[in-house]
């Protein structure tokens, strides 16, 4: 195959990439995986994605924003920093943001509070949002329909059929990881993707997460990279009943006309 595909999700600058994130970033490409669109998960993180990125023109892009693990730490300066970082040609969505009431790792508050401010952030910019929910589906969904909230991406989706309808409903694009390559886990998700529409559907690996479980030839250290996109792909060709070659041209368009890249 010598369509290029979108890894829409990749958590690059992860200690776990600290020692070849180039080589990462190779292994990609060679694997005709490119562009890579990094996750901003923090404002730190964000910063780091951000510069990272920009030393690979068209090759790495980034997002900027705050996931709700951290929201605890946000502060009044918080949204006019991402602001800063969204006026860059290398960012293209404000996220990774959304509410996660499975680990509660900041107040349900204040997760809320924050999500608030960087969507009202995202609609002012007219920029997309990456999204992230946990647990937390009828307050997540209140929030996007209180703001109205048109185009927004759910990433690593593993929901319900009621849920994957209801983000359709709303206009939303789908991310799907790895997980669909669970044979335990994501049993419910390989029957769910078939009424994805192949122009809301999108790909990414969520790397160092998620390493698809049934790879043949498995990292020593369990991490995944997008490297491994590919592998994901086919899982998704396969329970779609599409060829690999559709999924990737029709995924690849949906991404470059989504993060306008």
């Amino acid at each position: 195959m010598n369509q290029p595909i979108i890894d829409i999700g990749v958590n690059l600058m992860h200690r776990s990439f600290h020692q070849d994130r180039e080589q990462v970033v190779e292994r990609a490409v060679a694997n005709n995986v490119n562009p890579l669109i990094i996750t901003g998960t923090s404002i730190r993180n964000s910063v780091e994605a951000a510069r990272y990125a920009g030393r690979y023109k068209g090759k790495l892009y980034a997002t900027a924003g705050v996931h709700p693990h951290d929201a605890k730490s946000c502060d009044e300066g918080t949204i006019a920093k991402l602001k800063e970082l969204a006026a860059l040609p290398q960012v293209v969505a404000i996220g990774e943001c959304g509410l996660d009431y499975n680990r509660d790792f900041s107040p349900r508050e204040v997760q809320r509070k924050w999500f608030a401010e960087q969507i009202r952030l995202a609609l002012e910019l007219n920029m997309p949002l990456f999204l992230h929910e946990r647990d937390a589906f009828s307050d997540f969904t209140a929030m996007l329909k209180e703001h109205a909230v048109q185009k927004a991406v759910v990433h690593c989706f593993t929901g319900s059929l009621t849920e994957l309808k209801a983000y359709l409903d709303m206009g939303f694009y789908i991310g799907i990881t790895g997980w669909i390559c669970d044979e335990r886990r994501g049993k419910h998700l390989r029957d769910l993707v078939r009424i994805i529409p192949l122009n809301r559907l999108m790909i990414e690996t969520d790397a160092p997460f998620l390493t698809p479980r049934d790879l043949k030839e498995k990292p020593a250290d369990g991490r995944n990279e997008p490297a491994f996109l590919p592998h994901i792909l086919q899982a998704v060709a396969r329970c779609t009943g599409k060829t690999v070659e559709e999924v990737a041209k029709a995924t690849t368009e949906t991404a470059v006309e989504f993060f306008r890249i």
